[in-house]
């Protein structure tokens, strides 16, 4: 293979794979791509967790490519010998996906809530599925334009890191140690906070100045402190870095040191509601302050920063269309394939055939409302426009950093729009722009990781078309587990309340009768009837807030279900705590819809964020980590600011570079720490939904530490080991590394 000629004259090396292409050694096969859909499920499950939870994940390829390296040793016995580079490079491609999809899923199928929809679990499973494997199968045509041609420009950086990790497993390493160790320390402590209740899971302080006798000088209105003690955004902070960290937890210092005190002191003196609250701001909690007037700002700043973002991006997005327009028709033209194994894709007739049935099956599927052959014909249009893209941009800036968010936001805006001009702005148009942005936005994120996995594919001598085959396999067994991941999460933390309801009567004749439900949670086991539901939205109803509501045959409504998905109940109605997913880019999503289509915004608040990003931007900060931090409660953002600071004193210490922290055995920690915490969280969620009394009898936490169970010193005791121990860590010196 010659090298490649790039602007300026100079060229690259020719390239050496790491096993030749001449070698034929063990590569796919059932274990391999069967430990690598199991990996993947996990770390989807906690990608999805995470997405849930701040709205961000990070890679998946590192901690797989090292847990696969372990398991086939512990295996090693079953299958009577070593497991080779090309085995383990398949079981990373084949698990990379769930990562993927999850993000995807997180960040627009939670939108059918905000918007009035349930979530039904074979909508999300249908969306899901048609969006990963449409990324895979565009990204196919796609390889040889940004992994062969490009080698020598596109770094695809996680994508080397993950073959260096490969190479270094293949001559032998310590690093699984170390991601299996945070995955059981985060697991131990998440379990011992979350189920056996042995500290306060998020402890808090209103700010307040004393005098030296203890007394109070004052107190700062509406300002608090506070912070969520899991491992999990610990090691998020650790894994994205100061500078991010930092900017994060400065949106939500100004969310709750600057917006909530000003609304709470001018709003104070206000006797009537201010839209869109239905109560005077004096009679509200913090919460609901933040629920009714900081949320959307919040949600302002989201969107402009994620659409400036993309407009950043544009010279590369067009320069990325051009480029791959350009080498696939010279591709087309450049007469028969190579018969190395090192050039084999799947073929051209497969990927076309797919394509067109994955673009039926979106057309005939009746719960995605995509019954306009214009509607399929925008999913193809975007589809390719934006994994061409996102192939591109993770080869520039890496998988972690890729705004696939700004992507979806950028179709989820010209389907609107495109919608309004054509005059479709009636509700179930709703459901159809959001399901064409949901597939877009999980194939353009399936696609990226598709090309960092080919990537590490042409560095270590993988064969392509094996690699395709696996990370389809791993994008459809992903897929279909993540759905019920959603429906779990969000059924768990559901909660049904007969407090407060409204007492006006509702016109049963406007529901729809053959829709009918039955209440969960704590009131399901004395209460077996069905009732009608009513989603309530802005507006509509007076007296009524948003929400869903439970209503019987005469018209009274009974229950309020409050969705454990950007829902505002953290209790059930006999104090029991829940746990509740803030979903921040789902709501952005939402927001937009409803925006557009339906006009039913508070627009003051909405472009108070939109400044807020705009200001930002002329500053020369980056808007959407801050935008985040705004939309986002101060708890989410504190931890993660302590990773961020963690990782840059170990940095510090250890005297590392840049390339080098990106291998740091803190990172590995911190990738155990992510996926201990998050399927820790899951398990406990499920847990406590669904085994009320048992949940209550194993917390021991007051048994153990009395009232101080309840204090707000008590956990930082434990996270502070969490923080001690991730330094120390962080401090100790890389593991052996190889290049490509």
């Amino acid at each position: 293979m010659t090298g490649e000629q790039i602007p300026g004259g100079a060229a690259t090396p020719p390239h050496k794979p790491y096993v030749p292409a001449e070698s034929l050694v063990p590569e796919i096969g059932l274990a391999p791509v069967a430990i690598g859909a199991i990996l993947g499920i996990i770390f989807g499950a906690s990608s999805l967790y995470l997405v849930l939870k701040v709205g961000m994940t990070v890679s998946a390829s590192i901690p797989i490519a090292v847990l696969s390296i372990t398991l086939f040793r512990v295996i090693k016995p079953i299958i009577g010998r070593n497991a080779t580079i090309l085995e383990n490079n398949i079981v990373q491609t084949t698990g990379s996906a769930g990562e993927s999809i999850a993000f995807g899923v997180g960040v627009t199928m939670p939108a059918l809530l905000i918007l009035g929809y349930n979530l039904e679990v074979l909508r999300v499973m249908l969306v899901a599925v048609l969006g990963g494997l449409l990324g895979v199968l565009m990204m196919i045509p796609l390889r040889r334009v940004f992994i062969v041609k490009q080698h020598g420009r596109l770094v695809y950086p996680e994508g080397v890191a993950c073959a260096d990790v490969l190479i270094v497993g293949e001559k032998g390493g310590s690093s699984a140690a170390t991601v299996f160790g945070g995955f059981g320390l985060a697991f131990i402590y998440q379990f011992m906070m979350m189920t056996l209740k042995m500290w306060k899971d998020v402890p808090s302080r209103m700010l307040h100045f004393f005098r030296g006798d203890g007394s109070t000088l004052f107190s700062f209105k509406g300002a608090a402190v506070a912070l969520e003690a899991t491992p999990t955004l610990l090691g998020v902070g650790y894994v994205i870095g100061p500078r991010i960290a930092c900017i994060m937890v400065g949106g939500g210092i100004m969310a709750s040191w600057v917006l909530l005190p000003l609304i709470i002191q001018f709003g104070e003196h206000i006797n009537e509601p201010v839209y869109p609250g239905a109560v005077p701001i004096s009679q509200m909690k913090l919460k609901d302050v933040f629920d009714n007037y900081v949320l959307y700002i919040g949600a302002g700043a989201v969107a402009a920063g994620g659409i400036i973002s993309m407009i950043q991006s544009l010279p590369t997005i067009f320069g990325s269309i051009k480029a791959g327009l350009g080498d696939l028709a010279s591709k087309g033209r450049g007469g028969a394939a190579s018969a190395s194994r090192l050039d084999r894709d799947i073929s051209m007739k497969i990927v076309i055939v797919g394509c067109l049935a994955l673009v039926i099956a979106i057309y005939l599927a009746p719960m995605l409302n995509v019954d306009h052959p214009l509607e399929a014909l925008m999913i193809v249009f975007f589809g390719f426009l934006f994994v061409t893209v996102s192939a591109r941009l993770t080869g520039e800036i890496g998988s972690s950093s890729n705004p696939i968010s700004g992507m979806t936001v950028a179709t989820l805006l010209l389907t609107c729009l495109i919608f309004v001009a054509v005059g479709w702005t009636g509700p179930s148009y709703r459901l159809t722009a959001l399901s064409i942005a949901a597939i877009v936005c999980i194939a353009c994120s399936n696609g990226g990781t598709v090309a960092q996995c080919l990537k590490t594919g042409y560095i270590v001598g993988a064969t392509p078309r094996h690699q395709q085959v696996s990370i389809l396999v791993g994008a459809l067994t992903s897929a279909l587990v993540i759905g019920v991941t959603l429906l779990l999460l969000n059924d768990s933390s559901t909660v049904y309340s007969k407090n407060n309801l409204p007492t006006d009567r509702i016109d049963v004749s406007t529901l729809d009768a053959k829709s009918k439900e039955r209440v969960m949670g704590h009131y399901a086991a004395n209460d077996t009837n069905e009732y009608l539901v009513l989603q309530a939205r802005v507006g509509q109803l007076p007296g009524v807030l948003p929400g869903k509501y439970l209503v019987d045959e005469q018209g009274k409504i009974c229950y309020l279900a409050d969705p454990g998905i950007n829902g505002k109940l953290e209790s059930h109605d006999d104090g029991t705590k829940v746990t509740k997913y803030n979903a921040p880019k789902a709501a952005l999503m939402s927001f937009i819809v409803d925006g557009i289509l339906t006009q039913n915004l508070p627009w003051d608040l909405v472009l108070l964020g939109v400044s807020i990003s705009i200001v930002l931007e002329l500053a020369g900060i980056p808007s959407l980590p801050f935008a985040v931090g705004v939309y986002l409660p101060l708890y989410a953002s504190t931890p993660i600011f302590v990773g961020g600071m963690v990782r840059f004193f170990a940095d510090k210490i250890a005297k590392r570079s840049a390339a080098e922290s990106e291998m740091s055995p803190g990172v590995l920690l911190s990738s155990g720490y992510i996926a201990g915490g998050s399927i820790a969280g899951i398990i406990c969620a499920v847990f406590a939904a669904f085994a009320t009394d048992l949940s209550k009898k194993i917390e021991l936490g007051e048994r153990v530490f009395g009232e101080a169970a309840s204090s707000n010193w008590l956990p930082l005791i434990p996270f502070g080991i969490l923080v001690v121990t991730l330094l120390l860590v962080g401090m100790t010196k890389n593991h052996e590394s190889a290049k490509a």
